[in-house]
C-alpha cells in the first residue's frame, strides 16, 4: 500500500511539472475552436442600484424573462404592469459587480452590468426600441433574433413590423363584415396571412358622446345552428399579439387594433364569432366570419411601415 501512495505522489509531481512547462492556453481542440469576437457580443448597459431606493426600467414591450447574476439583486415586474421592471440591491454596499438579462415579448434581448451605488444617478430608465446605436455596421444593443414558442417559426420582430404595417396603411379590404348598435360600429377591415399566422384589422367607431370602455374581446369558433337541448360547442382562439390594443374609446372617436392569431380554418357547419364587450355597459358588439372570408385572407409579401 505504501508503494502505491509513493507512485501516486510521484505521478502527481510529474503532472504538475508538465503543467508548468506546458501551461494551458485555453485553446481547445488543437486550434479548431473558433474564438468569440466582439462583433458577436451584445453590448451591456451600465445600471446602478442601491438598497434604500428602487430603480425602474421601462421596456418597449412586455417582459417575458428575467435572470439575475447573483443573490445581491432583487428584481420583479412592477405591480399591474407587464413592461416595467423594478430593481434594487438585496443588501447594502455589495462589492461584487453583477449582471441582469431581460427578454421581452418582441424578441429583444437586453443585457446589463449592475453595480452598487449609494445614490444612483438614474432611478428611472426608458429602454429604446429595436434601433441600431447610430452606426450602420453595428448590431443593435438589443438584437432581435429570439423566437417565442407561440409564434412558431415567425420572428417576433417581423410580427411586430407586420402589425405596424397593417395599422399604418389602414386599408379596408373587407366591406361586408361588422356590427352597428347603440351608436357603436365595430368593423373587420381586413384579414391578412403570413407564415402560418393570421392578422385581423378591427376598427371601433364611437359616434355617441359616451366613452366606450372595453372589457374584453373574444374570438371563438361556434356551431352555426344549435338544436334545442344540445350543448354549444365552442373553440376559443386566443390572440398571440395586439397592436394599439385600446381599452377606452372616447365619445366621437375612432380607434383601430391589429390582432395576431394562430392559423386556423372553420368547418362548414361553424363560423368565427368576434365579440366586443363593454365594461359595466350593455353596448356589446358581435359579428361572424365565415370560412370563405378566412381563406381569402390577403397574403403579406411587402411591408410598408414608415
Amino acid at each position: 500500500m505504501k508503494r502505491i501512495f509513493l507512485a501516486l505522489a510521484m505521478f502527481g509531481c510529474i503532472f504538475a511539472a508538465n503543467a508548468q512547462e506546458n501551461p494551458t492556453t485555453g485553446d481547445y481542440f488543437d486550434g479548431l475552436t473558433r474564438p468569440l469576437t466582439f462583433n458577436r457580443m451584445i453590448p451591456p448597459y451600465a445600471l446602478e442600484v442601491t438598497f434604500s431606493k428602487t430603480v425602474h426600467v421601462i421596456f418597449p414591450s412586455a417582459i417575458r424573462y428575467v435572470d439575475l447574476g447573483s443573490a445581491d439583486l432583487l428584481a420583479a415586474k412592477a405591480d399591474g404592469t407587464e413592461n416595467v421592471l423594478r430593481v434594487k440591491a438585496a443588501l447594502r454596499d455589495f462589492s461584487r459587480e453583477s449582471n441582469l438579462a431581460v427578454i421581452t415579448e418582441d424578441g429583444a434581448y437586453y443585457s446589463f452590468n449592475v453595480k452598487y451605488a449609494d445614490e444612483p444617478v438614474k432611478l428611472s430608465v426608458e429602454m429604446a426600441d429595436f434601433i441600431h446605436d447610430g452606426e450602420a455596421v453595428n448590431r443593435p444593443n438589443n438584437a432581435m433574433e429570439i423566437y417565442m414558442r407561440e409564434l412558431g417559426s415567425e420572428s417576433p420582430l417581423l410580427v411586430k413590423l407586420i402589425m405596424q404595417s397593417i395599422y399604418k396603411n389602414d386599408k379596408r379590404e373587407i366591406k361586408h363584415i361588422g356590427s352597428k348598435r347603440f351608436g357603436i360600429q365595430y368593423l373587420l377591415k381586413g384579414i391578412y396571412s403570413h407564415n402560418g399566422l393570421l392578422y385581423f384589422h378591427l376598427q371601433l367607431k364611437n359616434s355617441s358622446n359616451v366613452p366606450f370602455d372595453v372589457d374584453h374581446i373574444t374570438f371563438k369558433i361556434v356551431d352555426k345552428k344549435v338544436a334545442k337541448r344540445t350543448a354549444i360547442q365552442e373553440q376559443v382562439v386566443w390572440p398571440l399579439r395586439a397592436h394599439n390594443n385600446m381599452t377606452l374609446i372616447g365619445g366621437k372617436k375612432n380607434e383601430r387594433t391589429v390582432f395576431t392569431l394562430p392559423k386556423f380554418t372553420i368547418p362548414d357547419d361553424k363560423h368565427l364569432v368576434i365579440e366586443l364587450y363593454e365594461k359595466e355597459g350593455g353596448r356589446h358588439q358581435t359579428f361572424t366570419v365565415e370560412n370563405a372570408d378566412l381563406v381569402r385572407a390577403k397574403v403579406i409579401d411587402k411591408l410598408k411601415v414608415k
